[in-house]
């Protein structure tokens, strides 16, 4: 909901009081969500992302906010922004040529991986292909040991051998990972110095920085991303410097990292993997503060933009986290079908369930959507921009859930022909349908595989979504956020305010923090204390040189966890250890902390058994005082909402339309009730209330819709 900015005097907020002026883009694929909030003041533009300079779109966009705020760019004290540059190269291939140095007889370690099959019954398996090809993969005789001792010396000849051979192949970037680099990164940097001499223009990965942990496959596959995305990440960053540049802009500039915090621009040029899940992360981040905000304990956060939906679970307001995330699944909900990525990352599920996926019929005769998506060029094809095929947002606007005209706040008019013509021709003629049933049916199916992302993720998890509160915000999940709710039990389900851009909004609510884990194994009854503790310092004050870029005079916060299991078990567990050195009467408190976080997990432990650790994380966290952002309070009415107007609805269950009133949002008092169905519109998106909930304003201008028949009634189920 936009709020009136008044301009001041010079290109100043408020007299001569300076007034902090933040701006945020969300680069989707799809559409680049802009937010720009001043003061206490807000105000949203969503515009088409434009795929091949994504910059002219974030510009764009700036542009139309600070001239409705009568500002300039150089009045913005401070820019964050998250993009889908990284994932989209994996995803599509089209990253930089790239090589492999690895070990001696170690170069198809990304291709043998675990030696694990995701599905052990599918004898035609197929896998993710490798990002770097057999041919490009050399090696180089050299061997450290698990300990970091140096058992072979590094064969500098084979090196210089190996950088004519990358030369004459014209390759635009390298990784570099050696066995046991974790241990000692010696090599690594050497093999560096060597192939940076030869040739001063190829960025160059190691293993030692970008992923300093235990486990070849994973390790290996992280820096292999890092290198194959860098290239094109710091092109786009030199751009978008540039552009903001010849604009005058002198704030600072923060990216997303997939952990929910932010990071300067150096280091996202360095180590662009960590961008892989930015945009989710910063959806995260939001929905954390809005449960924060309103005390949901338990919460389920779904983001459904053009392109995907993303789902995570959020317990006592905090997102969870994991160590490792997947990239490119070649099956949707199977692990280890993708490319593993050790990074530091917010737990979620992403699906190819957005408003741009594509609906076919399948050779059963099955309606399918995704994950193949439209994206903004040519786009679904109601956007009158080329497209032919059907999509979600299609669907939406031929079933009446969308006002055509008001699209995107008004910058995208609909093509409702265009749409229906879609599909009819892909969806209503194999299977003998109307258009209005056609669109049912894909608007029917995208909601069922978000539920069943939904339950995947939350059975993972050990939980349910039924005692949780939904969190629904993205440019297209208001729509579908009743339905969903519906097919998973969820009772509450809330919609912020500007949950069309609600990612955008995240950004501007993370901290400034940065996060090394190292590998080092020690036993705990054994554990060599001060030289852990050595190593700890080392890596804070590393993440500390990283933060302390952009965190100016904000006091900064250390973490420190160390991941345990049981001697002999393939997977760890973190506990949090005391932020100064240790001691030796830290063995006997690290054992039973991780007894207790063990048997919380599991309900169970192991009596007798040995315990280690494997690997250590230090993060560095920076939090200003003023990130956290106003929303507002008001006092609350009681009464009825009036209708703006009212739109024709096909409703599939039914067979037949059916009249729905809508309203106008920013119409709505807190504690107006309105009695699905109905729609509420605004500038980014559209709220669909289904027949099975009640909606109310809350005094914090949230829109919530309690369920108001029973989760297991006929109606409920259906």
């Amino acid at each position: 909901m936009n709020q009136e900015i008044r301009p001041r005097p010079n290109g100043s907020a408020a007299g001569n009081e300076k007034t902090l002026v933040r701006l945020a883009a969300d680069i989707g694929g799809t559409f680049t969500d802009i937010v720009l909030e001043v003061g206490d003041k807000r105000l949203t533009r969503k515009i088409l992302t434009t795929a091949k300079y994504p910059e002219l779109g974030v510009m764009n966009g700036a542009g139309l906010a600070l001239d409705e705020a009568g500002l300039t760019y150089a009045d913005i004290d401070i820019f964050v922004h998250g993009t889908t540059l990284a994932t989209n190269a994996v995803l599509e291939r089209s990253g930089a040529t790239t090589a492999l140095i690895a070990t001696e007889g170690f170069r198809d370690v990304i291709e043998i991986g675990t030696e694990g099959r995701f599905d052990q019954y599918d004898l035609q398996i197929e896998k993710q292909v490798p990002l770097v090809p057999r041919s490009l993969r050399l090696t180089v005789r050299e061997r450290i040991d698990s300990r970091g001792n140096v058992l072979v010396e590094l064969d500098e000849a084979a090196l210089a051998d190996h950088a004519r051979r990358l030369e004459k192949e014209k390759i635009e970037s390298i990784a570099i990972c050696f066995i046991h680099a974790y241990a000692n990164g010696e090599h690594e940097r050497r093999a560096r110095d060597i192939l940076a001499g030869a040739l001063p223009n190829v960025p160059i990965s190691i293993s030692s920085e970008v992923c300093p942990e235990i486990r070849e496959y994973e390790r290996t596959s992280t820096t292999v991303a890092n290198a194959y995305v860098r290239p094109q990440m710091a092109d786009y960053l030199a751009r978008m410097k540039s552009a903001l540049s010849r604009v005058k802009f002198k704030g600072v500039i923060y990216l997303v990292t997939s952990n929910g915090g932010l990071t300067s621009l150096e280091t996202a040029r360095r180590f662009p993997v960590r961008l892989i899940e930015s945009g989710p992360a910063g959806g995260a981040i939001f929905a954390a503060d809005i449960a924060a905000r309103l005390d949901e304990r338990s919460v389920l956060s779904f983001d459904m933009g053009g392109t995907t939906a993303k789902m995570c679970l959020i317990e006592n307001l905090r997102p969870d986290t994991d160590r490792v995330y997947e990239v490119d699944r070649a099956a949707r909900f199977q692990k280890g079908s993708g490319l593993p990525l050790r990074i530091p990352v917010i737990d979620l599920v992403e699906i190819g369930a957005g408003g741009g996926s594509i609906a076919h019929v399948d050779s059963l005769k099955n309606v399918m959507v995704g994950p193949r998506s439209a994206g903004s060029q040519p786009g679904p094809a109601c956007y009158g921009l080329g497209g032919t095929l059907p999509t979600v947002t299609d669907a939406d606007a031929v079933l009446g859930l969308i006002e055509p005209a008001a699209f995107a706040g008004g910058t995208v008019e609909l093509d409702l022909a265009a749409a229906t013509t879609a599909l009819e021709d892909h969806v209503g003629q194999p299977l003998q349908m109307s258009a209005e049933l056609a669109a049912y049916a894909v608007h029917e199916m995208v909601c069922e595989s978000m539920a069943s992302a939904a339950r995947v993720h939350a059975i993972e998890k050990g939980k349910t979504t039924a005692n949780h509160t939904m969190i629904a915000f993205g440019g297209a999940a208001p729509l579908h956020a009743a339905r969903v709710a519906e097919k998973i039990g969820v009772r509450r389900v809330v919609i912020p305010q500007n949950a069309g851009v609600g990612s955008a909004v995240g950004f501007l609510r993370a901290p400034i923090s940065y996060e090394l884990v190292q590998s080092r194994h020690a036993l705990v009854e054994t554990l060599e204390y001060s030289g852990i503790s050595e190593m700890l310092h080392q890596m804070e004050r590393e993440a500390r040189l990283l933060v302390e870029e952009g965190a100016g005079d904000a006091p900064l916060k250390t973490r420190k966890l160390a991941f345990m299991r049981y001697v002999g078990q393939g997977h760890e567990i973190a506990v949090s250890i005391p932020d100064r050195d240790l001691t030796e009467n830290d063995r006997e408190t690290l054992a039973r902390d991780f007894e207790d976080t063990y048997t919380r997990l599991f309900n169970r432990t192991i009596p007798g058994a040995a315990k280690e650790i494997l690997s250590w994380s230090v993060l560095v966290t920076a939090e200003s005082a003023d990130r956290l952002g106003p929303i507002a309070q008001v006092t609350a009415v009681e009464g009825t909402a009036v209708a703006h107007r009212v739109r024709r609805f096909f409703d599939g269950r039914k067979g037949t339309h059916i009249e729905l009133p809508l309203f106008e949002r920013e119409a709505l008092a807190a504690g107006v009730r309105i009695s699905g169905p109905a729609l509420i519109s605004e500038r980014e998106t559209t709220t669909f209330v289904s027949a099975a909930f009640d909606a109310h304003i809350d005094r914090h201008g949230n829109i919530v819709l309690n369920r108001n028949q029973p989760a297991g009634s006929k109606n409920a189920a259906n």
